[in-house]
């Protein structure tokens, strides 16, 4: 609507309260408008009437920033249909299933299937076989990565059928191939790979927490998270790849320092932990201890590696022989094996989870009572064909006293003994239920990618399902707690549960150091059941 206003004045004056006629040439009706006007350079000014009209103009000629014309845009914008739905990428879309015989070629054919004596091996293999494209990546950039990391240059596929690193060569590409790079658009190269860094997180938790506790028998689990947040945690891994001169076989610029944390850390991570999964499937876990201290020179002796000052208990107990005087370096906890007649798979760390003093408590109360029962429900101790019987006696004695310890409540003992309570235990048996429980997934899901599998790892084993796996086997009532404690934990169901988790995952511990990882699989999957497919017990009431 566009407003005219011509002058016309007439000739007769009038008041100062004039009312001027305004007429419309649209359908509005004339009214009369009445205005005060105050001039003060004038006591009574002259008047005009004004006459305004509209004028309609066409929609199509109107000016662009009209009211009408913003209107009627308005109208028509309503008017147009909702667009038609979006095609969803290939990838996304349905495939009828394929048939059985169909199938089972892809299965026959996979390499997974292709080692029956190393099953946890040939589940992390590539689900199918390698394109010209990777292989092209193999002969460009293998070498540079195995030199970099200390192996022979050689090809491994010229090893022996029965040796596991045969088939390094192919896990270490699938390691360098992570998922911010344009070649792990294939799903076998972006599943292998995934399932590589699932499972080298755990490796190294393992790795390094049997290496402190070797290494500092007198400290406890709190400053060593921090000593191995220090050397593994994300913020530091770019140092380390770089110490080994890997960077350009991850990022495709010249400096990574460049890049800004969102970008270099997740990259570096993945492969890392792919890296060492690698290791350790091919090698087994020597070589994980070479390749951290040697290739990427960590040093647990720096000074950013150091845990922040706190209170420390004053520890009067003795330790093991073999620690006194000394602290164990990596090449001592590599290179260790057990002797022939030794009485625990891990001797050593058995010795550094459990103090000598343990013996004191031999033939107390709980001894008598509650041991039996405890080692009934376990299914200890396990028959050992020793050569000596003497051993077998040992062995059943340690145990009792290991098992006693992952009872006993740090509120018993540990202000005036630090060592005399299950948290070095349940240290360790944190690690080694983790990595079980990765390598049965592994095992169990071929097809499966890492992204899945730890959210199905994190699933099993949330502290609160670790606590009642115990509880379901009435061994919460054997934990021994200080009195004040214990009038806490009586009535209070959330102070008493997670002292459960804490015992079940020490039980793992001594599991673990007493008769290896075997063990530790037998108690997780036949005794607590951790993937709840057991039969359960129908109760009458």
């Amino acid at each position: 609507m566009e407003l005219c206003s011509p002058f016309n004045p007439l000739p007769r004056p009038c008041s100062t309260h004039f009312t001027p006629d305004l007429s419309f040439s649209s359908s509005f009706p004339t009214f009369p408008i009445q205005s005060h006007f105050k001039n003060p350079s004038f006591k009574k000014p002259n008047c005009q009437i004004f006459r305004i009209s509209a004028v309609a103009i066409d929609p199509q000629e109107l000016p662009q920033n009209s009211p009408q014309r913003l209107l009627k845009e308005l109208a028509e914008r309503k008017k147009v249909i909702s667009p038609k739905k979006r095609v969803p990428p290939k990838r996304y879309i349905l495939k009828p299933p394929l048939d059985d015989k169909k199938l089972a070629e892809r299965f026959l054919n996979s390499p997974q299937l292709s080692l029956k004596s190393f099953p946890l091996l040939s589940s992390c293999l590539p689900s199918s076989r390698f394109t010209n494209a990777d292989k092209t990546w193999m002969e460009q950039y293998l070498l540079e990565a195995k030199q970099a990391l200390g192996y022979p240059l050689e090809p491994s596929e010229g090893l022996p059928d029965d040796t596991p690193a045969k088939q390094f060569d192919t896990l270490l590409y699938l390691a360098f191939q992570h998922p911010y790079c344009e070649r792990t658009k294939t799903r076998h190269i972006k599943s292998g790979h995934s399932r590589l860094w699932f499972l080298g997180q755990y490796v190294l938790e393992l790795a390094l927490a049997e290496f402190f506790l070797q290494r500092y028998p007198r400290e406890s689990p709190g400053p060593m998270r921090e000593r191995v947040y220090a050397l593994i945690g994300k913020r530091f891994l770019p140092k380390w790849i770089k110490a080994a001169s890997l960077q350009n076989l991850i990022f495709p610029v010249d400096n990574m320092d460049k890049l800004v944390r969102k970008e270099r850390e997740p990259p570096v991570k993945s492969v890392f932990w792919a890296l060492f999964g690698a290791i350790y499937l091919c090698y087994g876990m020597p070589e994980v201890y070479r390749v951290l201290f040697e290739v990427f020179e960590m040093d647990p002796e720096a000074e950013d590696c150091q845990p922040r000052e706190r209170r420390q208990l004053e520890d009067v107990d003795y330790v093991s022989v073999e620690f006194e005087g000394r602290k164990l370096n990596w090449q001592d906890v590599a290179a260790y094996k057990p002797p022939e007649d030794a009485l625990f798979a891990h001797p050593r760390l058995f010795r550094a989870c459990v103090p000598p003093g343990m013996h004191r408590f031999r033939g107390n109360i709980w001894d008598y009572d509650s041991s039996p029962q405890v080692m009934r429900t376990l299914g200890y101790p396990l028959a050992m064909t020793d050569r000596i019987p003497d051993i077998t006696e040992a062995r059943n004695i340690e145990l009792g006293l290991g098992l006693q310890l992952c009872f006993l409540h740090p509120s018993k003992h540990k202000f005036d003994h630090p060592r005399f309570c299950f948290e070095r235990l349940e240290y360790v048996g944190q690690k080694i239920q983790d990595l079980v429980m990765a390598e049965k997934l592994l095992m169990k899901h071929l097809d499966a990618p890492g992204k899945w599998l730890q959210e199905k790892h994190r699933r099993l084993l949330m502290n609160k399902f670790c606590g009642k796996y115990l509880r379901e086997k009435h061994l919460h009532r054997y934990i021994i707690y200080s009195e004040h404690v214990q009038d806490a934990f009586e009535h209070n169901r959330r102070l008493r549960n997670p002292a459960t988790t804490s015992v079940q995952q020490a039980i793992h511990g001594l599991s673990y150091t007493v008769y290896g990882k075997p063990d530790v699989r037998r108690l997780m999957f036949e005794v607590f059941d951790f993937e709840q497919i057991q039969p359960k017990e129908i109760v009458n009431f």
